[in-house]
């Protein structure tokens, strides 16, 4: 069923239909088309850099496909979690992934561990594997945002910006929601436009992307494109969350501006502080990106010989 977008001040109107596709009992959502479509370029921009993070393209792509699967598993139970007043009640839409209803740092943090355990298993530098892995991360987070628009969610409250837009979904969900909205000092009117939020950390994501591509040949330490990632995606999600109408909440407080300004403080504190001691150290092999180190260029040597032999 397909539902009219409109952002009026710029004269634009969308039609929009959640179901891209339907073959007998077969639905194919948007939604799942723009994730996996982010995700796919994001890990085939990472993999293809492999050999500058100096990880070893197997046992890289594995670790990346299986956090993959562990990204999505811990972004569910993220969402789910914190709205568990519905979910303990319509405890048969828990796996309804294809709905919506996913968070991306519950997703960071699952792939994150998953990752973590199998690089420990498989013998993988973690922190080489996590730089490769974040200008793919936030690529693909800057397309699959794009699910949310065809989901008719992540929208943010009113403005008058010439960029607002308004929908049938949007004007209802605002009334449905507007006593909770104004017990946390959001007050909405359902016929005004909104903020398409999911418009902002898109473009958020995109210049990030950017920022990451330009840096990563610049890195004086394995983990500092990690850092680099939690401190950009994290100060523009704290800004960007607080306009959102759909926040998980914890009390009175949204959860991901909570984790985002930690995520921000936290990452800032490191980043300055192994920079300040690479530069008392002075000297240019301190902690040195291992894709650039010597030991790196004898192993890529010996693994190129291994294949060979196959």
């Amino acid at each position: 069923m397909s539902e009219i977008v409109n952002f009026p001040g710029l004269g634009l109107v969308f039609d929009i239909d959640k179901v891209a596709l339907s073959i007998g009992s077969l639905t194919v959502y948007w939604y799942g088309i723009m994730v996996t479509t982010g995700i796919l370029l994001g890990g085939l921009y990472a993999f293809s850099r492999s050999n500058e993070f100096g990880v070893d393209e197997d046992k890289g792509l594995d670790v990346i496909m299986m956090s993959i699967i562990g990204g999505f598993v811990g972004a569910r139970i993220y969402y789910v979690a914190f709205t568990w007043d519905y979910y303990s009640q319509h405890t048969d839409e828990i796996f309804k992934i294809w709905n919506g209803g996913i968070a991306i740092y519950g997703g960071v943090i699952g792939a994150f561990i998953t990752a973590a355990f199998l690089c420990r298993l498989w013998h993988v530098r973690i922190l080489p594997l996590a730089d490769m892995c974040m200008g793919g991360l936030i690529i693909g987070q800057a397309l699959g945002r794009w699910g949310n628009f065809f989901n008719i969610e992540a929208f943010g409250s009113n403005t008058t910006l010439p960029w607002g837009m308004s929908s049938p979904t949007i004007a209802n969900y605002l009334q449905i929601h507007k006593g909770q909205l104004a017990s946390i000092g959001v007050l909405v009117n359902p016929m005004t436009r909104v903020h398409p939020t999911f418009l902002y950390e898109s473009i958020w994501c995109l210049i990030g992307f950017i920022l990451l591509a330009m840096l990563a040949r610049r890195r004086f330490f394995d983990g500092e494109l990690l850092l680099i990632y939690t401190i950009w995606y994290g100060a523009g999600r704290f800004f960007i969350e607080g306009l959102r109408t759909d926040s998980l909440m914890l009390g009175s407080f949204r959860v991901s501006q909570i984790l985002a300004a930690v995520c921000v403080i936290v990452a800032n504190a490191i980043l300055i502080g192994i920079r300040a001691k690479i530069r008392r150290n002075n000297d240019p092999t301190y902690l040195l990106p291992y894709g650039k180190t010597q030991e790196w260029q004898i192993e890529k040597q010996r693994l190129k010989e291994a294949a060979s032999k196959k």
